[in-house]
This record gives structure tokens, sequence and C-alpha cells, in this order.
């Protein structure tokens, strides 16, 4: 089933489907190997859901929850 990775709760995976965010920000999550592929596991929402901590390959990113509607992940 196709979600944006904003719908994600935590503790909640998923695998990314595709990266719909501006060239800049796509580029940086490339570089830290945030890929189609990619499993990435929601693991805190923070006050008033404006911040979304994330992890995958290892890492850790807190990230806007503005920028992960434009992410579309399967779960």
């Amino acid at each position: 089933m196709e979600r944006r990775l904003d719908d994600l709760r935590p503790g909640d995976a998923a695998v990314v489907k595709a990266v719909n965010t501006n060239t800049h920000l796509r580029r940086r999550l490339q570089d830290f190997g945030f890929v189609p592929g990619t499993l990435v596991t929601c693991r805190y929402l923070g006050p008033g859901r404006k911040v979304a901590a994330l992890e995958f390959r290892g890492t850790v990113l807190a990230m806007r929850m503005e920028d992960l509607c434009d992410i579309r992940v399967v779960c």
C-alpha cells in the first residue's frame, strides 16, 4: 500500500518508493543513502507533529513534516 512518509507513526516501517522533493533536499538525502528501495522506520514524532525522527541505513535523521509529504513509501 502506497503512502506518504508523513503518514508513518513511531514504530512504523516502510520502503521508499519515490523522493519528489526539491532538487537540493533530494540531493542531500541521496548523500545519506535515502533512495528508492531504502527501508525507513519512524522513531519519533516531535511536539505538534512538526518534526519526525527517521531511521534508515543505521542513521537517525530529523526532518520537517512539510518535507516528508513529498516522499512516497510502500508499507
